[in-house]
């Protein structure tokens, strides 16, 4: 019992961190700790599977995916050219088809048959065995079976998440192409905006 206390200290701990901490990149490492932590309290329970698939999957894919949207954020160029005539009918044109896609599921739940609930009870068993608790064939029946749904709309809003971050945090300068042409334009900016001072 004493390591699951030590583990979920660890866990609060750096979760802690990760929101309050002043530079994106320190909430990066403590996410990584938070996710190791998590990952070393399934391996208490008996879940090596669910271990891997955390460092791999979140350690491995998300983890770098923050580290790339913060480097992009850094890098003083504009994610996104924004002016007129640059693609005005997109945001009328996502609208609409988030709409109709919001329809048709709606419509597609009233209209299914029932669902059976799937009984999400797995039995506990020595490591590697089949069809115990954090088994593959357990992940797998969990994941693609009764628990399908909140798994693709964790996907959906981690997806949405990270275009958001994109075009609230970036920069608003104009887009120019090189670096060099990026600090002659926002040199000339500066000195447009000290010229209007005087």
């Amino acid at each position: 019992m004493i390591p699951f206390w030590i583990i979920a200290a660890v866990l609060v701990i750096s979760a802690l961190w990760t929101v309050t901490a002043r530079k994106p990149i320190y909430s990066v490492v403590s996410l990584l700790l938070n996710f190791a932590a998590l990952a070393t309290s399934y391996l208490i329970l008996h879940a090596e599977f669910l271990a891997v698939m955390q460092i791999i999957v979140y350690s491995g894919a998300i983890l770098m995916l923050f580290v790339f949207v913060i480097a992009l954020l850094n890098s003083g160029i504009a994610p996104i050219v924004l002016g007129r005539d640059r693609v005005p009918v997109a945001p009328a044109a996502a609208a609409a088809l988030s709409a109709i896609a919001f329809v048709a599921t709606a419509i597609a739940a009233v209209h299914a048959p029932a669902i059976v609930p799937i009984a999400t009870h797995s039995p506990l068993g020595a490591v590697g065995r089949g069809n115990v608790f954090g088994s593959i064939g357990d992940f797998g029946q969990a994941l693609f079976l009764s628990r399908l749904l909140p798994f693709e709309i964790t996907a959906l809003i981690l997806m949405v998440a990270v275009v958001g971050v994109v075009l609230l945090a970036g920069d608003l300068a104009p887009y120019v192409p090189t670096r060099r042409r990026a600090e002659q334009t926002r040199r000339a900016l500066r000195e447009a905006i000290l010229r209007e001072g005087k």
